[in-house]
């Protein structure tokens, strides 16, 4: 097996937007994102910044405090985002699902703590997060690996649908 750090086959997300230009349905903080890769919720505020980094549908976002939250999304909408929101944009020529799918894993959140910094409130590091090693393999088998995984995802989500509504 091959591997390339995600610097290689990705990149941060500098681009700014102005909050003027953002809703509550569109903005994403930390406190808005849930933990163990579950998604997001509907902020309930907005930041009282001018700007904010920007991000794009298919983007990864990842909160970058207290790492072992896993708190991760592959934006399925464009917005902007705190300043402790990592954005994180594949390459053209590697899948973003993919890539979503590697730092959604227990390996990369073990390795954002044990390279995060500060002790009450620790922050992953930017540069050790871009040495991170992601498996290399053809973009069509990034492709096929991206669909049967994106099964699961759907078939646990209506799982999870099934049992709120048979609790209620």
């Amino acid at each position: 097996m091959r591997y390339k750090t995600l610097s290689e086959v990705g990149s941060y997300v500098s681009e700014k937007i102005n909050v003027s230009k953002l809703r509550l349905e569109n903005y994403i903080s930390t406190e808005n994102m849930i933990s163990n890769r579950g998604g997001i919720s509907l902020a309930t505020k907005l930041p009282s910044v001018k700007t904010t980094t920007a991000f794009q549908k298919g983007d990864i976002l990842i909160s970058n405090i207290r790492p072992y939250f896993k708190k991760i999304w592959l934006a399925d909408k464009s917005g902007g985002c705190s300043n402790d929101v990592l954005v994180i944009r594949s390459d053209s020529n590697f899948s973003n699902r993919f890539l979503y799918y590697v730092l959604s894993s227990d390996t990369f959140f073990d390795y954002a703590v044990s390279t995060s910094k500060g002790t009450k409130m620790p922050r992953g590091d930017k540069s050790s997060i871009m040495k991170y090693t992601v498996p290399l393999f053809s973009l069509e088998e990034q492709e096929l690996i991206s669909d049967i995984l994106k099964s699961y995802d759907e078939k646990i989500q209506l799982n999870k649908q099934i049992n709120h509504h048979l609790a209620a």
